[in-house]
C-alpha cells in the first residue's frame, strides 16, 4: 500500500466508477459498451486491468498489455491511466503506474510505451518524472470500416 492506496485488480463491479473515470478523459462509453471490453480484455493473460482503491473509494485505473511485434520484441503497452481529478497529485497514478511497470517485469517485458496527447502537458510532466522518455512524435491515423 502506497500513500493510503490499495492497487487490485479490477472487477465487473468497478465498472461504474470506471466508466466516469474514463470520461474524465474524454472518453464516452456506454455501461454497455464497456462490459463488452471489460469481458474481452479481463480474462486475457497479455493484459492487467488494475484499479487504485483510497478510504474505500476507487480513485483510479491503468489497463496495460504486452504488445508483440515483428519489428521490435514484446513490450507492455499502457493502455489507459486515469487518476479522478479530485485525487490527483497524491502519488495513485505513481502506485498504478509502479504495479503496470511490476506487471511487465514479470513477464519479462524489457521496456513500456505509452500515447499521450502533446497538449496534455501535466501528463508528459507527470511520465517524465517517472522517467519516461519521448521516443517519437507521431500522428494518430484512424479509418472507420464499414462492418455492414
Amino acid at each position: 500500500m502506497k500513500c493510503g492506496v490499495i492497487v487490485r485488480a479490477m472487477d465487473a463491479a468497478d465498472l461504474g466508477v470506471a466508466r466516469g473515470l474514463m470520461a474524465q478523459l474524454g472518453y464516452e462509453i456506454t455501461a454497455d459498451d464497456l462490459a463488452v471490453r471489460f469481458g474481452a480484455v479481463a480474462g486475457d493473460a497479455n493484459h492487467a486491468l488494475l484499479v487504485a482503491e483510497r478510504g474505500g473509494l476507487l480513485v483510479g485505473l491503468v489497463h496495460v498489455f504486452a504488445r508483440p511485434a515483428l519489428e521490435k520484441p514484446v513490450e507492455a503497452v499502457i493502455q489507459s491511466l486515469v487518476v479522478d481529478a479530485r485525487a490527483r497529485g497524491a502519488g495513485i497514478g505513481r502506485a498504478l503506474m509502479e504495479r503496470a511497470e511490476a506487471w511487465a517485469r514479470a513477464r519479462g517485458l524489457a521496456s513500456v510505451a505509452l500515447h499521450t496527447t502533446l497538449t496534455r502537458a501535466d501528463a508528459r510532466a507527470f511520465y517524465a518524472r517517472l522517467g519516461y522518455a519521448e521516443a517519437a512524435e507521431a500522428a494518430l491515423l484512424r479509418k472507420t470500416l464499414d462492418t455492414a
